[in-house]
């Protein structure tokens, strides 16, 4: 983390801005206020704000100019989004439609959480994958995935590398039924930070999904971290119920096409 984050002013200007042109709020081309104007707004001295701006600067996020100011020249891009309803169609779609790095693939022992979820014996070993999705060359993604030996031994490392889990674990023979998943928060930790482009500390989508065959046998647990300025989840819902106990259900969407053919 770089030194000028250690005055707390500073930083506390900069999240502010950030924050205000991530959003939208200051949009492509919208001129921010002048250093003097932005030192009263925040109670700050000058030398304060030019550090944050400074840091905004070398982000690309905004253009300073001394004859035509400070002006945001952050464009927005489309985020990656997930219907959350159809898990497993989406995920081999959205395995086509990105770019992965492959930035770790050994096999490690069954141990902890990610045993328990996938209900591996100590004995067995999990072939454990990282990679990195990206879109038009920007990460959004850090994916990490076990799969236990007698199921991963049927693909390489170079195809894991270039096709989605889903699909070499149905051509390996495995039925995905059903998927388990929870959505949290997280900070990126320094490996995370760098691969995804972003600040150690920096706020992501936390999502862990295990994926059972048609015994309920784990096939595949996953660890997935997202930007949440590159990627969203999203479900339609219906209101559901009797007259007494009306609810919100999700609604299952069919899977999209591909060239002719189904997504899943």
């Amino acid at each position: 983390m770089r030194d000028w984050l250690g005055e707390a002013k500073a930083k506390q200007v900069y999240l502010v801005l950030r924050d205000r042109i991530l959003s939208g709020a200051a949009a492509f081309g919208a001129r921010l206020p002048t250093e003097n104007e932005l030192a009263s707004t925040h109670g700050v001295s000058r030398v304060t704000v030019r550090r944050a701006l400074g840091e905004l600067a070398r982000e690309h996020l905004i253009e300073r100019r001394r004859s035509a100011g400070t002006r945001v020249i952050y464009r927005p891009p489309a985020p990656m989004t997930a219907d959350i309803t159809g898990v497993l169609a989406n995920l081999a779609d959205m395995g086509r439609r990105t770019a992965v790095k492959l930035i770790a693939f050994d096999y490690v022992p069954a141990d902890g959480a990610v045993a328990r979820a996938l209900g591996a014996a100590p004995d067995v070993l999990l072939q454990r994958a990282v990679r990195v999705r990206a879109v038009d060359g920007v990460p959004f993604s850090y994916l990490t995935t076990h799969v236990p030996e007698g199921v991963s031994v049927t693909f390489t490392k170079e195809e894991l590398a270039s096709r989605p889990l889903l699909e070499l674990l149905e051509r390996a023979g495995v039925k995905a039924e059903h998927a388990r998943q929870r959505i949290s928060a997280a900070l990126a930790a320094p490996d995370v930070a760098e691969a995804l482009d972003v600040r150690i500390g920096s706020p992501l989508i936390e999502l862990v999904r295990v994926v059972y065959d048609q015994e309920g046998r784990g096939v595949e647990h996953l660890h997935a971290l997202y930007r949440p300025d590159r990627y969203a989840l999203e479900f339609d819902l219906l209101r559901s119920g009797t007259a007494e106990a009306k609810a919100w259900a999700p609604v299952v969407k069919p899977p999209r096409k591909r060239n002719g053919r189904l997504s899943n």
